[in-house]
């Protein structure tokens, strides 16, 4: 085929899917207000995301706060600058690192999960039957998958937060001699500084946090609802809905960073 041919194809496809996604979100948002009558779908979709996502969350928290205060310690030991390594990890792990890592797993998780549920059901023509019975799949199935983990997220992220900045004192103490009352003193002054209800970081965390829930269950549930050809196909919608989540993840916390942190000062 020719090059061109090949590249305008995929160009095609890729703008199609992108296309697919939004008018999946923009469908999502006009049926909010029957958000009520899907509560039970709502919770169990929140169950699988929070509840049964939060040890390995936890887990691997715990073991990038740690990381992070012993890649960074080791520098400012050098300094002897040791004393603001709270600060640094807190800070961290607010901004970037929590709701990044909750994104990662949830997309993983419950995004692979989600996409091979809808997938399943529409290359074996259950989809197909809720639209005879005249009910929209998008109310039905979408709706409360997207508004779970829009919720769940920035849940799962507080806690990420936490875990990981306890994670950093315990290799602060242990490993790099720093007494934990200094360090647990300067990670609260850098989160308790600016004077707002909630300092900048934390809020900007949260909103990535929001925003990758979003998305996540966005690419997802288009992935799954756009399945076809079968088990094979289930597993291309699965390897899609996790490809595009990381990637979106990682363009919109930088959009977001880049947004507070340099063009709103």
């Amino acid at each position: 085929m020719n090059p061109f041919a090949s590249l305008g194809q995929f160009v095609r496809q890729r703008l199609d899917g992108a296309g697919y996604v939004c008018d999946l979100l923009l469908r999502t948002a006009l049926y909010l207000p029957r958000l009520p009558r899907r509560l039970r779908f709502l919770l169990d979709t929140a169950y699988n995301a929070g509840v049964r996502s939060l040890p390995v969350t936890l887990v691997v928290a715990a073991f990038a706060g740690a990381i992070l205060a012993m890649q960074t310690g080791i520098e400012l030991r050098r300094f002897g600058s040791s004393d603001v390594l709270g600060t640094i990890t807190a800070l961290s792990m607010c901004r970037e690192m929590g709701p990044f890592i909750t994104g990662v797993i949830l997309a993983a998780t419950v995004g692979s999960s989600i996409a091979a549920e809808l997938g399943t059901m529409n290359v074996s023509d259950e989809v197909a039957a809720l639209e005879v019975m005249s009910i929209d799949p998008v109310d039905y199935l979408v709706l409360p998958r997207i508004v779970a983990l829009a919720l769940m997220c920035p849940i799962l992220t507080v806690l990420s937060n936490l875990i990981g900045i306890y994670g950093g004192s315990v290799i602060a103490e242990t490993n790099l001699g720093v007494s934990p009352t200094l360090y647990w003193i300067s990670a609260k002054e850098a989160l308790t500084s600016s004077g707002m209800l909630l300092p900048k970081e934390v809020y900007v965390g949260l909103l990535k946090a929001f925003l990758f829930g979003i998305a996540i269950a966005t690419v997802s549930c288009a992935a799954g609802l756009r399945a076809a050809g079968g088990a094979l196909g289930v597993g291309l919608a699965v390897q899609t809905a996790v490809r595009n989540s990381v990637i979106l993840i990682i363009v919109l916390g930088f959009i977001v960073t880049w947004f507070f942190y340099f063009l709103g000062g």
